[in-house]
């Protein structure tokens, strides 16, 4: 059954006022509401319905939700009446997420998702599984992934403005969970984000061909036995610059920040530019690395980067 709970708000200061002779009985909160309909719902599931193969936007209330729902069609926005307030807790339809997607497009603002775990350990905020994703303002947190997607040749994912904190498993016997696991869409766009205290896995690994992953903070250092900052698994063009990596001591695999076609180059990534960004180690790191990782024997276009003591600019593997 879909349960909701309203979060506490800072107090209010009373007002001294005239009571009126009488009071009219509270309005009751929709927990979710088509806005183009005006129309209010308590299952989340009957809000993505009555959207249907249409256009349309879901705000959510200021409650901890535990619900989920899968989108099969349309274009929907899934959007906080306040961000940051509006929580999907601990369920996951389909054992996969709390939001299951496979519609033509989703937009997700404002939104928190957390304690989303299933028993083949891929438990996520997100499953992508077709259509375009936006993601703005919002946090994923305390569950085995972030965002986790499937394949869509035409696809493009962006995020923006987004928190992954404490996510990532190796635990599960079909391999690691991450943060944000992007697997053979068109194009990845990661932008203004924060991935920190990962629990295993890589920040972020992608199969995209094409990825733009700029100005955002990779912080490992309160990570537990994490593996890359950023994993183009498959080869990738594109950029990575702006970005500010900190690399932790607990590591399961601490060789590179960044890989490219660790798993087989099956993108081309000639000339890649991998350039102003700030990496160092956390204190108490007593390893060396290498900034940059590659597999792929293309030539890369790494220019000028700010590296700490104990990194290398980049090596083939």
């Amino acid at each position: 059954m879909n349960r909701f709970f309203r979060i506490a708000l800072a107090p209010t200061v009373a007002l001294a006022i005239t009571a009126p002779a009488a009071f009219s009985a509270p309005q009751r909160v929709a927990a979710y509401t088509v806005v183009e309909s005006g129309r209010g719902y308590d299952r989340l599931q009957d809000a993505v319905n009555a959207i249907g193969s249409g256009t349309g936007t879901i705000r959510f209330a200021s409650f901890a939700f535990a619900d989920c729902a899968v989108q099969t069609d349309g274009d929907i926005l899934y959007t906080a009446e306040v961000p940051g307030q509006a929580v999907l807790d601990g369920v996951a339809c389909e054992g996969k997420a709390a939001l299951v997607l496979r519609g033509r497009r989703a937009r997700v603002v404002g939104l928190v998702f957390t304690h989303i775990k299933v028993p083949d350990f891929n438990g996520a905020g997100i499953r992508l599984e077709h259509g375009d994703l936006e993601v703005s303002q919002s946090w994923f947190r305390d569950s085995q992934q972030g965002i986790l997607t499937g394949e869509d040749h035409g696809g493009t994912i962006t995020v923006d403005k987004s928190t992954f904190t404490r996510l990532g498993t190796c635990e599960g016997p079909g391999g690691c969970a991450h943060s944000l696991y992007i697997g053979d869409y068109g194009a990845l766009n990661v932008t203004r984000s924060r991935f920190e205290a990962g629990h295993g896995g890589h920040y972020l690994k992608t199969r995209t061909p094409r990825v733009s992953i700029l100005n955002n903070s990779f912080d490992d250092s309160a990570g537990r036995t994490t593996n890359y900052m950023i994993d183009l698994s498959n080869g990738a063009t594109g950029q990575i610059a702006g970005n500010w990596f900190v690399q932790g001591k607990d590591k399961e695999n601490y060789s590179a920040l960044i890989a490219v076609a660790a798993e087989g180059k099956h993108n081309s990534s000639a000339g890649l530019r991998i350039e102003g960004n700030n990496a160092r180690m956390a204190p108490g790191v007593n390893f060396s690395s290498t900034f940059v990782g590659d597999w792929s024997g293309d030539a890369l276009a790494i220019g000028e980067n700010t590296l700490g003591a104990g990194l290398k600019r980049s090596d083939r593997r």
